[in-house]
Formats: C-alpha cells, structure tokens, sequence
C-alpha cells in the first residue's frame, strides 16, 4: 500500500460526488481528512458517514487556508483562479485533483485521457466500449462522465491490481493541477471557447488542455486533430513530445483519413461509413479518434467494426427522444457552449425549432450567425433566454422556463420539423447539472 499519504494532514476542498471518492480512498491511505465545504456539515446528506469515516469539517473561511495543510485536493468545480486556491498556492501548499490523487495511488494501467471543448463524452464512451468488447471486465470509463477515477480505484482495488484499461474525460478543471498523471494515450478533441470566467481568461483555458499531454513519455501516444488551427497553435506554444499520430476529415495527407467510403488508419482500411449509425460530421471525428486509440492498444479491425456497427449515442448529446405528429424531438442538453451547439445545427439540414437559455456564461453569439440558416425559429428560456435567443434572432420567441420552451415548440412545429434543445449555455439557473436539464427536457417531450 501507498504510504506517502499516511498520518498527512489533507484538506480537501468541495465535496460532491469526486470528493466523496477522495475522501474514501484517503481514508484507506490512513490520511488525517478534513473536509471544507460551502454548506454547514449539516447540510449535508453524507454527514453520517463522514462521521464514520473520521472526517473533520471546517467552514470556508479565510482562518481555514491559513491553516497548515500537508497537501489541498480540490474538486473541480472550485475556480483554479478563486481566492481559495491562490491563497494556498501563495503559501507553498500542493493542490491537487482527485484525478492525480487517483493516479498517485494506484499501480500500473492503461489510461485513455480525452479532453477538448465538444465530443469529449461521446469520444470517451466509444472508447470504453471498444475496450470493454477487447478486455473485458479490465475495462472501465470515469473522470468528468460521471464516475470519479478514485471511486474506480477504489472499487476495483486499482492499489492492488494493475494492468486495467480506463477511458478517462478529463476536463480543464481536472487537467490544471495534475503533477504526475501520465496517460498512454491522450487527445484534444478540440479547441473552442468556454469556461472563460472560470478559467480567467481564454489563454488559460485552452493553456489547461495542453496539460492532457505533460507528462507522456517517448511511446506514448498524442492523437493530433489537424483539422483544429487552435488545437496547432496551442500544441506549437506547448510543444507534444511524445509519439503523435494525425487525423482528419477533410485531407488525407495525415495518418488517418477518409476516403471512398472507408475510415483508414495508419494507412490501414479499418470501417466502412456506412457502418456508422451517429449523425453528424462531428461524429466521424470523435470515432476516427476512438479507433485511433483502440488500434495503438492493439484491438483488432473485428471488434473495432462490431463496437462501432451497434454504437447508437450518448445520452443528451443530440440523442433522439421520440417523433409525433411527424415532428422528431432531440435533447442536446450537453451543449453548454456555442461551439456544441453549432455542431447540433451542422447535423440537420432544415426545418429546426432551435431551445436556447440558462446560465448566462458571457458567450458571444456571433459566431453561431452562419450556421442559423436551417433554423425556422429560435425559443428563449431561462436566465440568459432572452439575450441568447434574441442575439440569434430578433424575432425570437422568450419564455420563462423549459416547460413553457416545450409547449411553445409543439404548438408551432408541423409536419417535418426538428425541435432541439441545444441550449449553448450551462444549466445552473434552473437544474444541477445538464443531466437533469436533459431529463427534464425528455420528460416533458414524452408527456405530450
């Protein structure tokens, strides 16, 4: 067992489910825990078995970072900018995610690290069920998809067992203060512009991505998308130093391509088009990527076909929910930034009823101005509805909330319309999470 964690005084900042999975696995590593949150412990509903797990709780106050602290993990939803965390930085205290405590922790498997603007979620399940169809029950998917990587540490006792298989979504937020993770192989799907206040700058967001890459050795491998000017200008500026190999969709002087109805890689013909049931040119990039991983693991061309034959979506990523009256309803919840939304568009060719609103993060809506043309009419709700829907048309329609947004597209939308909610904003004016936006969204599309 790792013993560097051992009788430390550890603090971790932010609870939720990744500091739950930290909590837990420093608990095994005979750590001195305590938790900081923004709710009163009693607040809490795991408060019972913090208890039981020896935890201490202290409020965020100024006194509690001026503390001694032998080492800080933070949750991802903390600012890596926030007052808290350069307050700690300021006094020589290491600050880490649950990602790197997972990694410090655990003996030797293979990691898959994803990370960029849109796709991530897609890319990594893709990736995880080609590792599931190859290794079985040594397959696993987590990070920022739902399940934390300590919580996978700890359940398949990863301080024991090497030789596992992850698919891992790493986000900005995980990606800024890892110190030693080292992926077998990573990509940044691509560059585009979000998180911006949370980040302090677009600089420092895209800059975080880089970090996927850090500390990857000769042999390990970088999947470099050279169809995104971002993506290049930002790996010139920090420079890869691993082995990468090159995709694209549009140019087949790179070592994976398409053409003539097949998706080469390496040179190699691996899968037909036509055996790709995802819509969207976008989709053929997120799976070019997966096989690209799968094939530097060694997983054969049969199983790369079956896994991508019967691959039908990830949930809230423009995943259809059901057609009535001849109009067919798509919950894009996930898209919660501009860049994501345009790709929904792109998917379609007419005839769209286009939901936007929530959190207003700032976004410009300019940019999504050339991709409006197949939209008949745009739907404004929520906090930011209003600004949103109204900067893509000024004859949009504002409503309060989703439900109001739903009924209004049903009354309007005929016979060969598409109503989608892609929303190009978060969701923490109304819900918790996009999940629940989606499932919301889902809900009150079959009630109709």
């Amino acid at each position: 067992m790792n013993t560097y964690f051992k009788d430390k005084k550890v603090l971790v900042i932010g609870l939720a489910r990744s500091g739950m999975a930290a909590i837990k696995l420093l608990h095994k590593l005979e750590a001195n825990i305590t938790l900081t949150e923004r709710k009163d412990i009693s607040e809490l509903k795991e408060k019972d078995e913090l208890a039981e797990l020896g935890v201490k709780y202290l409020p965020q106050r100024d006194e509690t970072f001026m503390m001694d602290w032998d080492i800080v993990v933070k949750n991802p939803g903390v600012s890596p900018v926030s007052d808290i965390v350069k307050t700690l930085k300021e006094r020589n205290i290491k600050v880490i995610t649950e990602i790197e405590l997972a990694y410090m922790v655990s003996k030797p498997q293979h990691y898959v690290a994803i990370t960029g603007s849109n796709g991530k979620t897609t890319t990594t399940t893709i990736v995880y069920e080609l590792l599931k169809k190859a290794f079985k029950d040594k397959a696993h998917v987590g990070g920022n998809i739902g399940t934390p990587l300590c919580e996978l540490v700890n359940d398949y006792d990863l301080m024991n067992n090497e030789g596992h298989y992850i698919s891992l979504e790493i986000s900005n937020a995980q990606l800024v203060d890892i110190d030693t993770f080292r992926p077998d192989v990573s990509v940044i799907v691509n560059l585009s512009p979000d998180h911006i206040d949370f980040m302090g700058g677009l600089d420092k967001y895209y800059e975080s991505k880089t970090r996927v890459y850090l500390n990857q050795k000769e042999n390990d491998l970088f999947i470099y998308n050279n169809d995104d000017q971002t993506v290049h200008e930002y790996t010139e500026k920090y420079p890869v130093h691993c082995h990468k190999e090159t995709f694209s969709l549009d140019d087949t002087d790179t070592d994976s391509f398409i053409k003539d109805g097949y998706m080469y890689v390496n040179g190699e013909k691996v899968l037909p088009l036509d055996a790709v049931r995802l819509p969207g040119k976008h989709n053929l990039q997120n799976i070019i990527i997966s096989i690209m991983a799968a094939k530097y693991l060694g997983i054969s061309n049969e199983d790369i076909v079956d896994v991508i034959t019967n691959f039908k979506g990830v949930e809230h990523r423009i995943e259809f929910v059901r057609e009535m009256n001849g109009v067919r309803y798509y919950n894009d919840s996930k898209a919660t930034n501009t860049d994501a939304t345009i790709t929904a568009l792109k998917a379609f060719d007419n005839n769209i009823i286009l939901l936007v609103g929530g959190h207003d993060k700032g976004l410009d809506m300019e940019c999504m101005l050339p991709y409006m043309k197949p939209v008949k009419k745009v739907i404004g709700f929520g906090e930011a509805g209003e600004r949103l829907a109204k900067a893509l048309d000024k004859n949009a329609t504002v409503v309060n909330n989703l439900q109001e947004a739903v009924n209004e597209a049903y009354s309007s939308a005929v016979n060969g319309d598409i109503v989608l909610l892609s929303p190009t904003t978060s969701s923490f004016d109304q819900y918790s999470c996009f999940e629940e936006r989606g499932i919301h969204f889902k809900t009150l599309v079959n009630k109709l």
